[in-house]
Formats: C-alpha cells, sequence, structure tokens
C-alpha cells in the first residue's frame, strides 16, 4: 500500500498510510505525492486516491501551457536519443561490411528512418501514462486533451499525422502557436490536444 505525504498548514508532513489519510480527513484539494512522484499534486487528481478516499473528481482547466522554444528543445532532445540509438545499431553493420555502397546507403538510412521511428515513438509515448516522449519529460511537458486528461492512442495518432500537414504549410501550422493563447500549433488544434507545463507549487 502507498504512503503519502501530505501538506498540512502549507508545510510537508507524512508519510502516511490511506487508512490515517482517511482520519485525517483529505480534502480533494490538498497536496499529496509519494516517494515516486515528481511534485505534489491535489489529491483529486489521483485517481488511486480517489477511490481509497471516496473522492469525487472534478476537471481543472490547464493553466500552463508550453512555449514553442521549449517544445523545441524537447524535440530536439528526442532525435538526439534515437540518432544516438541508431548510431549504436548502424556502427557495427558498418564495420561488417566491405562495400563502399552498402555502407553509404546504410548511413543515409537514417534520413528516412529516424523520422519514421519519432513519429511512432512519440504516438506511443504521448498516449501512455507518461504523457510525453522523454524529451518532455525532461522539460517537464505532458501531451493532454483540451481539459488536461491523458489522450487516447488514436487521438495521438491524429496529432502526430498531423504534425505533416503542419509540415506541408511551410511551417506556418507551427508558427499558429507563436498567436495562440495556448500555444496550440496546427496539429494541436485537428486533434484537440494541449501541450502543458507541471504545475509548480
Amino acid at each position: 500500500m502507498k504512503e503519502y505525504f501530505v501538506v498540512i498548514n502549507g508545510k510537508p508532513e507524512g508519510p502516511y498510510s490511506t487508512e490515517r489519510m482517511k482520519e485525517l480527513g483529505i480534502q480533494p484539494g490538498t497536496f499529496v505525492k509519494t516517494d515516486g512522484m515528481d511534485d505534489y499534486k491535489e489529491a483529486q487528481e489521483i485517481p488511486e486516491l480517489c477511490r481509497l478516499l471516496g473522492i469525487k473528481t472534478s476537471v481543472s482547466q490547464p493553466q500552463y501551457f508550453a512555449s514553442l522554444d521549449v517544445r523545441l528543445l524537447a524535440v530536439i532532445i528526442d532525435y538526439f536519443i534515437i540518432f544516438a540509438i541508431y548510431c549504436l545499431i548502424a556502427l557495427p553493420m558498418l564495420l561488417f561490411v566491405d562495400d563502399k555502397q552498402t555502407r553509404i546507403v546504410i548511413a543515409l538510412a537514417g534520413l528516412a528512418i529516424i523520422p519514421i521511428i519519432k513519429m511512432i515513438y512519440s504516438i506511443i509515448m504521448e498516449a501512455s501514462a507518461r504523457q510525453a516522449s522523454y524529451g518532455k519529460v525532461l522539460m517537464a511537458l505532458k501531451v493532454s486533451d483540451e481539459h488536461g486528461l491523458r489522450i487516447t492512442f488514436s487521438r495521438s495518432l491524429v496529432r502526430n499525422l498531423s504534425k505533416l500537414i503542419s509540415l506541408a504549410t511551410l511551417g506556418l501550422g507551427y508558427l499558429m502557436g507563436f498567436f495562440d493563447k495556448r500555444q496550440q500549433c496546427l496539429h494541436d488544434k485537428i486533434a484537440g490536444t494541449l501541450v502543458i507545463k507541471e504545475r509548480l507549487l
């Protein structure tokens, strides 16, 4: 059974078992966290805790949206990770191939393969419990629906395929984010998604 730290009168206390937390009368807006969580969250944001304590969840609208420069940095990190993995796989192949033309093909294949892998990886990771690729995780970003909730696989698929439309507009689909109060690019608007920042205390 998980134990939770609880913010009481502005100070973190605990850890407490869920039985003890029932006695404390935890409210939906009480900030709690476990050792495995990066930051405190409201009790109503943790489904497991809501079930155990009988808390009725309420959907709160996201307030903090990721700027395009931070999102770009997350994309660069993701491409770097994928490129490094590709190099680890391709390098042994290059060492055992003598034909120069084959070596060139293996080296250049990454130009086609890496973007495809990046799209598949993003689709899976953004629909996962993390709601983000590792680049976004490192930048404390998440992809959500317009209510701040986790997106489905199908919505993640639409979002990432719609990036091709954003690219086809010569990048104007991405630049839309600069003029949108929620920093939504064209593919975000098509899929009904947001890229949000973790809330800080």
